[in-house]
């Protein structure tokens, strides 16, 4: 399948590592032009190395609105005006709502929520002088099915479902979809932080909580970046040229929510 995006700049956040760069190599083997951000320049260096076709790399924090004004300009400058972007983070604080300080959640919507509204804003008039622009944020399940261990990703998660909403509606009459991507247990830094914290949590070992994850999942394992990327790299394409306003689950069958 021909996904017609050879040549269109793609800017892929927080894409160092796990299904950030694995986005970002799929898109570029697709043909696009790569603009990667991260907080650690040795960690971006060898993201880049691990892309085949043109990649730059930008030291950025997604929740630091001066690095992402910068970020999306130099872009701009280097590489053109962004026709794909993905925006993606870290996951935010974890613990019950009982837990939870104000100072976690002010971070965690720091980093959940606004830099996607930034971000969003900061495309989104290039992409309409042009007719034709493609927007995925990358989420997680919680946002269908809570958890009370990742309260603030939980409700900042699914506030993001109700912006792809709008956004879609706003954007569509420029030709621009936006979709949510909402991967389930994925082998990413991510997950092995939170087997840490269940280990603690549970009194079993971080190889116990992962087993345990993937049991939980009708397929019996956990994803591969890779395997999330693809689908994220299909909204990205002309092929999904109709899909807006999505929040699409790809989690094995794992949550129970019926959409």
């Amino acid at each position: 399948m021909e996904f017609g995006i050879e040549g269109k700049v793609a800017m892929v956040a927080a894409a160092s590592k796990g299904i950030g760069l694995a986005t970002a190599r799929i898109l570029s083997k697709e043909g696009c032009r790569i603009s990667l951000c991260g907080r650690t320049e040795s960690t971006l260096e060898e993201a880049s190395e691990s892309i085949d076709g043109e990649c730059e790399t930008y030291v950025a924090d997604v929740s630091n609105p001066e690095d992402m004004d910068w970020w999306y300009s130099q872009t701009a400058i280097d590489l053109g005006h962004a026709d794909i972007l993905v925006t993606n983070t870290g996951g935010p604080p974890t613990g019950t709502p009982g837990e939870l300080t104000d100072d976690q959640w002010a971070e965690g919507f720091a980093t959940t929520l606004m830099n996607v509204v930034r971000l969003s804003r900061l495309a989104m008039p290039s992409m309409a002088a042009q007719k034709w622009g493609r927007i995925v944020h990358i989420s997680s399940f919680v946002a269908k099915e809570p958890s009370s261990l990742l309260t603030i990703s939980s409700t900042l998660r699914a506030g993001l479902c109700a912006l792809t909403k709008l956004q879609a509606r706003e954007y569509g009459p420029s030709n621009i979809t936006v979709n949510s991507i909402l991967p389930g247990s994925t082998m990413t830094d991510r997950q092995l932080h939170l087997a840490e914290v269940r280990s603690k949590q549970d009194g079993i070992t971080e190889a116990q909580a992962l087993a345990d994850a993937a049991k939980q999942v009708p397929l019996n394992r956990i994803a591969e970046p890779e395997e999330i990327a693809s689908v994220i790299a299909f909204l990205c394409s002309q092929c999904a040229s109709y899909v807006s306003g999505t929040s699409l689950l790809v989690d094995g069958g794992l949550t129970h929510a019926l959409g």
